[in-house]
């Protein structure tokens, strides 16, 4: 009796072991399963409080976790947040309908007003925030990304995850016909034009008229309109303290109202060096061509240094200045 009972209990403690890693392996099945279906639905899962306890820091773990914390309420007027957002919605996107899309990787959001605790946990006081939860272990200090630096664009975020992660994603944006309808409204107005002055075209053969659209075209390509196209950066920047940046602090980046100060920088110069151009070139009053000059070696001076200044803004490192630091 005494060994009957005892082979019980052996048995008992030797397979207890494997009941339990059963048990959790059950569990964690649950959890991805739940998390599968929750991204089928939408590609940013949206958490609170308990919720991120319960998938992300809940351990055992197969699965890597990003995670962005932001505050998109608007009595919190947090305008980057909502730019940020739109360029995670890209990459969360891009990942669920990919073909090599798996269970090792999920998306999800916490907001402030959702889950002021998940902050608190973190040590987190500003928006918006990206981090990485990696399977094993805690975040360490690469796995938050750096905006501020490398900026928050789809692309930008999908490299940092490829480097986290070493989960490839290629970004898919969604088609903007916006520049298509803007270019067929002008070929439609130059068009019209053409037509209304069918009868007397010399304005076709006038120079200045020619110089000034090749100008325009040429600060628009400068100036990286088409980047802003093609990117869709935001109009500035405001951080977490309420001051407003109008120039991308890295050089992979930039905001719209960036480039319009480089168009008004350029075109200073450009203007300087007509000033100068025309003092030489015309045989008026000396007074004169003397007072052109010197305006126009002083814009060119100034409004280059000023666009150097903004090179060494978003070149680190960069060692020559003029005028400006």
């Amino acid at each position: 009796m005494y060994l009957k009972i005892l082979f019980i209990v052996s048995l008992c403690i030797f397979y207890l072991p494997d009941i339990k890693s059963k048990k959790e392996a059950q569990t964690l099945g649950e959890r991805v399963q739940e998390l599968v279906d929750l991204s089928a639905k939408r590609g940013i899962i949206r958490f609170t409080g308990d919720k991120f306890r319960q998938f992300i820091k809940a351990t055992p773990r197969n699965y890597s976790f990003i995670i962005m914390l932001t505050a998109l309420a608007p009595h919190r007027q947090c305008l980057v947040c909502r730019h940020a957002y739109d360029e995670y919605q890209i990459v969360a996107n891009s990942w669920r309908y990919s073909q090599s899309s798996n269970n090792k990787l999920f998306f999800g959001m916490v907001d402030f007003d959702e889950g002021p605790d998940v902050f608190s946990a973190l040590g987190m006081n500003s928006a918006p925030v990206f981090m990485h939860f990696p399977e094993k272990g805690k975040p360490k200090k690469s796995d938050h990304m750096d905006i501020q630096r490398i900026g928050f664009q789809a692309e930008t975020i999908a490299r940092w995850i490829a480097e986290r992660t070493d989960i490839q994603i290629r970004v898919f944006r969604p088609p903007n016909y916006s520049g298509t309808i803007a270019m067929v409204i002008l070929f439609a107005l130059i068009a019209a034009l053409l037509y209304m002055r069918r009868n007397n075209l010399d304005f076709l053969y006038n120079k200045t008229s020619w110089g000034l659209a090749s100008l325009c075209i040429i600060f628009a390509m400068t100036s990286g309109q088409m980047w802003n196209h093609i990117r869709g950066p935001p109009f500035m920047h405001r951080n977490s303290r309420g001051s407003v940046g109008y120039i991308h602090t890295s050089s992979g980046g930039q905001f719209v109202v960036e480039t319009y100060i480089i168009v008004v920088l350029n075109a200073a110069v450009v203007l300087g060096m007509i000033l100068l151009h025309e003092a030489a070139a015309s045989r008026g009053e000396s007074k004169k061509r003397k007072i052109m000059a010197v305006t126009g070696l002083a814009i060119v001076s100034i409004f280059f240094s000023l666009l150097l200044s903004v090179f060494r803004m978003k070149a680190q490192g960069y060692p020559y200045s003029f005028l400006f630091k």
